[in-house]
């Protein structure tokens, strides 16, 4: 799907103020501190397949429901989206709110697939 020019401005944005992290990088991650991985995606999304042990908080609940799910401000978050672009706002946003240790998933879930590593449905 292509995003509208203003959207990727906007996610062009939220990226210079946040940490992202290739497949790679998360693996390193995995190896030394257990993140917790949230997929940011639509309900349709999430159900056609996701990141094995992700937890899902869409897009547009994920502020409601974050302090719910991961009570400690600094346990270490990866968040996804389809190409890493809505992941990179969700990751701006719970900065905002007082995460200190919030990434995006560079290339997102087709990156997660691409690179061999475990879904579900």
């Amino acid at each position: 799907m292509a995003h509208s020019e203003g959207f990727q401005k906007l996610a062009a944005d939220a990226k210079t103020r946040i940490k992202e992290i290739s497949v790679d990088g998360l693996k390193n991650l995995e190896a030394s501190e257990k993140p917790v991985i949230i997929d940011v995606r639509e309900e349709s999304e999430w159900n056609a397949g996701h990141a094995e042990g992700a937890i899902h908080l869409s897009r547009g609940i994920i502020e409601q429901k974050i302090e719910e799910a991961i009570a400690d401000p600094n346990i270490p978050i990866v968040c996804y989206c389809g190409s890493g672009n809505r992941s990179a706002l969700v990751a701006d946003s719970l900065q905002t709110i007082g995460y200190t240790n919030v990434f995006s998933l560079e290339g997102g879930f087709r990156a997660w697939k691409e690179s061999g590593l475990p879904t579900q449905e």
